[in-house]
């Protein structure tokens, strides 16, 4: 029989064989239907589980089972959600943050790596893993000189498994490309989705910031290296269809905001958006509370919420609900919807990571750019 860990706790006479017996052959949280259990074992004064759900407390206490060194902590946890976190043990009045050396799911980030708890119903999408059936496409390193910052900068372009000079393709321009790459597993998605005709073959563009935080946030630099640069450059040496409907920006967080500002001061240019919970903050009234790198953002922001145009066609925009950013998202929809853009938008129980951002790219990739098999069963 498995115990759960409350029958567990009120058994008598626990020793360290038993709490061995219990940890044995069992995964880490425990997930059992609205609820996850999540344990750590080991001596310390305090356990915490400390998660990125907005609206839960941050820090949330582990519970110590008597005359043991194993500690537990239930939470409720709706289905289909995926949350990241990482466990602080307080030993000698200093709380450690780490892993959960029980859960080998792992998430990475440019800030390292957390621990991956999966609710009820969560499944990783297949077509993030390698398929080998699908060809690959191939990277291209380039480099661009004299842009707008007075250096250049380099550019990696994806070309589509089966690329010929006789076709013409769409073009998608990637904020944040290397880390779509390394962290969301853009090239593989790439490959699985044009290989199962949900997506058109598509080349990319993807771009490598020094300072997004300073870059992105409606800078008239970048939107001049966009539009002046990469646009060009790329155009003169691949096959594209050179009319907006066939141009796309994507990005994430502050990429997004990049992705919007660029289309709004360029309106005709890109037919496409793919906004993956952008840092869309602004203001009605006082001021923002976001800190100090949100000030451009919200002057952005609010002048655009004045003054909107059309900067695109089609826009895609999606969030987890778990991201401090949800009430942004959410508010934007009916906005671009009321300048005439057609707007689809997608929410998951999950927070402000590239995990998220690499499990909506089906939806929001051939909703953009249909491959044949929607353009047939549609």
């Amino acid at each position: 029989m498995i115990l759960s860990i409350h029958q567990f706790e009120r058994r008598p006479l626990l020793d360290s064989s038993s709490v061995d017996a219990f940890l044995a052959n069992r995964t880490f949280p425990i997930i059992e239907g609205l609820h996850a259990t999540f344990v750590f074992r080991g001596e310390a004064e305090r356990v915490n589980l400390r998660h990125w759900v907005y609206g839960l407390p941050a820090e949330q206490p582990f519970k110590r089972i008597l005359g043991t060194d194993l500690w537990f902590l239930v939470i409720d946890l709706p289905k289909r959600s995926r949350v990241e976190y990482k466990l602080e043990v307080v030993r000698g009045g200093n709380g450690q943050w780490q892993l959960d050396p029980l859960n080998p799911r792992i998430a990475h980030d440019p800030f390292g790596a957390n621990s991956v708890c999966q609710g009820d119903g969560y499944e990783p999408p297949e077509w993030t893993e390698p398929d080998p059936d699908a060809r690959q496409g191939q990277l291209v390193d380039a480099m661009l000189p004299n842009t707008p910052w007075g250096q250049s900068r380099p550019l990696t372009l994806y070309l589509p498994a089966r690329y010929r000079e006789t076709r013409r393709y769409p073009l998608l321009v990637v904020h944040d490309g290397g880390d779509y790459l390394r962290y969301a597993r853009l090239k593989t998605v790439l490959d699985n989705l044009i290989h199962r005709l949900e997506v058109q073959p598509v080349i990319v563009a993807l771009t490598h910031p020094k300072d997004r935080l300073v870059e992105y946030p409606n800078d008239p630099r970048h939107a001049a290296f966009i539009v002046e640069h990469v646009l060009p450059f790329v155009e003169s040496r691949f096959p594209l269809y050179k009319v907006p409907a066939a141009r796309c920006l994507m990005g994430a967080s502050f990429g997004g905001v990049a992705a919007l500002s660029t289309a709004w001061r360029n309106p005709g240019v890109f037919g496409r958006l793919l906004l993956q919970s952008g840092s869309f903050a602004f203001t009605d009234i006082g001021e923002q509370k976001r800190g100090p790198a949100f000030n451009q953002v919200v002057r952005f922001m609010n002048e655009f919420r004045e003054n909107p145009g059309r900067p695109s066609d089609k826009v895609y925009v999606s969030c987890g609900t778990y991201e401090s950013l949800i009430y942004e998202n959410r508010s934007m929809v009916p906005f671009l919807q009321s300048t005439g853009m057609e707007v689809r938008y997608d929410e998951a129980r999950d927070g402000h990571n590239w995990e998220n951002w690499r499990d909506r790219l089906q939806v929001g990739l051939s909703w953009l750019f249909p491959g044949p098999l929607w353009m047939v069963y549609e």
